[in-house]
């Protein structure tokens, strides 16, 4: 298997995506690699691996600062339960480690849903692997993914 970021490369050529990689140091948080890439936490989009209750999983695309609504995911996936896998099951699921998620090249070809707030937008995100942070064109990544777009996230508060 290639290198994660290899992966990554090789996948977003494959969807005719443009994607620029950046190294960067190692981050504690979200925030602490907003302000080492001269961003807002806002630029930099999570994706969180999110888990069906029939153990199929989906991907969350949502700003880093805020958080998801369980309620509006629930309502627009048209289910009564989710919940986030434990960090093993969401290597299992993706072939990344929590912290580098990203849907490009992850495992399962998993839906993805996009919090409305990312349209638009030139976005960060994880690179499949640490220290690295990837750039992309929101809206180039929703048509690769044929995304849902919709409101799911809540202020982070």
């Amino acid at each position: 298997m290639p290198d994660p970021l290899s992966r990554v490369r090789n996948a977003a050529a494959a969807l005719g995506l443009e994607i620029e990689l950046k190294e960067r140091p190692a981050a504690n948080s979200l925030a602490e690699a907003a302000a080492l890439l001269g961003l807002q936490p806002a630029d930099i989009v999570k994706t969180l691996v999110v888990k069906r209750s029939d153990d199929t999983y989906l991907f969350a695309l949502v700003p880093g600062d805020r958080a998801i609504s369980w309620a509006k995911l629930r309502a627009v996936v048209g289910v009564n339960k989710l919940q986030f896998p434990d960090a093993e099951r969401a290597l299992a699921a993706t072939g990344y480690e929590r912290g580098t998620i990203v849907p490009i090249g992850a495992d399962g070809g998993w839906p993805v849903y996009a919090d409305e707030r990312i349209v638009g937008q030139r976005i960060a995100m994880g690179a499949g692997a640490h220290g690295y942070s990837l750039f992309v064109d929101a809206d180039a990544l929703i048509a690769a993914f044929g995304a849902t777009v919709a409101d799911i996230s809540q202020d982070a508060s």
